[in-house]
């Protein structure tokens, strides 16, 4: 029966939650998604800056992977259909400008985002970390500040080998009750892959979100990703990932970790990656750790490349989403 499903909780934002989300909707779990609400990047400073909204695009992510099989396959193509021409709509999303269309309509972003839900069938809770207009705050270890997520995801090239040594949101933000609440109530908690700090620790910095997921009866899942990223954590291995996580989350709050273990990555790629400064990440959890260590073969053989029509950076490659759902519901 339904009520006696495991409740799964996913933190985070981008194409690592959309993965996650992806594979975990196969199985038989209530699925809540936590997302982050400060992006700016993107179609997303239009939204914010011309429309006067919040981020909708990680939001949009999340709709479209929790989908009900029995959705149209053509509304999840308009949903995720990037305009590549037109003054001021290229590189705009459907989906985006369909939930700003909404807000005007109801007046409200919170019921659009509700509708819209309606509107994909989706299988879950997809749930904003918070309504209040938030942008995210980077401190470096030479003292610089940079505001905005678009420019700590890609920052001044002078500044992407300093690493950050604080984050916040300015101006403070209070979490959404509805996450508070899921999160209280959860079976397991998965936070990531995705950005360290533009994906998953900018939840964190949302008021109340930490404390309330560090004291959950839920064991806490960490998702390590794949890859570095520069400008934000240039030569980490995985022990440093996890140490600046708990930073925020608490030390010790962390249950397990999930790493992928394939040694081997599409011909080629990693080249590719070099370019970008952006290398594997080294695996050196061993030895006496406060969280249990589980190694699989997680990584995707597909490499996504992305539209012409899209700005940002992208990851080439990705997590394979039903291996590593099969990873998670085994820790269930």
């Amino acid at each position: 029966m339904r009520k006696n499903r495991k409740k799964v909780v996913v933190i985070g934002g981008g194409t690592g939650t959309y993965t996650v989300l992806l594979g975990l909707k196969k199985y038989p779990i209530d699925i809540s998604a936590i997302v982050s609400m400060t992006d700016s990047g993107g179609s997303n400073r239009v939204i914010r800056d011309e429309f006067g909204l919040l981020p909708t695009s990680d939001i949009r992510q999340c709709m479209v992977a929790l989908a009900s099989g029995e959705t149209d396959e053509l509304l999840r193509k308009l949903f995720t259909y990037r305009y590549n021409a037109g003054t001021g709509i290229s590189g705009m999303t459907f989906g985006n400008l369909f939930m700003a269309a909404l807000t005007d309509i109801y007046g409200s972003q919170e019921k659009a985002i509700e509708e819209t839900c309606k509107i994909l069938k989706v299988q879950g809770n997809v749930i904003p970390v918070t309504y209040n207009n938030s942008h995210l705050v980077a401190r470096y270890e030479n003292g610089e500040q940079v505001l905005g997520e678009h420019y700590i995801d890609e920052p001044k090239v002078e500044l992407g080998d300093t690493r950050i040594v604080e984050l916040e949101v300015f101006p403070p933000a209070k979490a959404n009750r509805k996450a508070l609440k899921v999160i209280s109530e959860a079976d397991l908690i998965v936070l990531g892959p995705g950005d360290l700090y533009t994906s998953i620790i900018c939840n964190l910095v949302v008021g109340g979100i930490s404390e309330v997921a560090k004291n959950a009866k839920a064991p806490k899942v960490y998702v390590l990703n794949l890859m570095t990223k520069f400008g934000q954590t240039n030569g980490f291995s995985g022990k440093e990932h996890i140490e600046e996580l708990e930073r925020y989350l608490g030390e010790g709050a962390i249950n397990y970790v999930l790493v992928n273990k394939r040694n081997s990555f599409p011909r080629g790629i990693l080249a590719r990656y070099k370019e970008e400064r952006a290398y594997p990440v080294r695996d050196d959890l061993n030895g006496e750790l406060s969280f249990r260590v589980v190694r699989r073969d997680l990584v995707s053989s597909k490499i996504y490349e992305k539209p012409k029509s899209d700005k940002l950076k992208r990851s080439l490659i990705r997590h394979d989403s039903d291996k590593l759902a099969r990873a998670i519901i085994s820790l269930l």
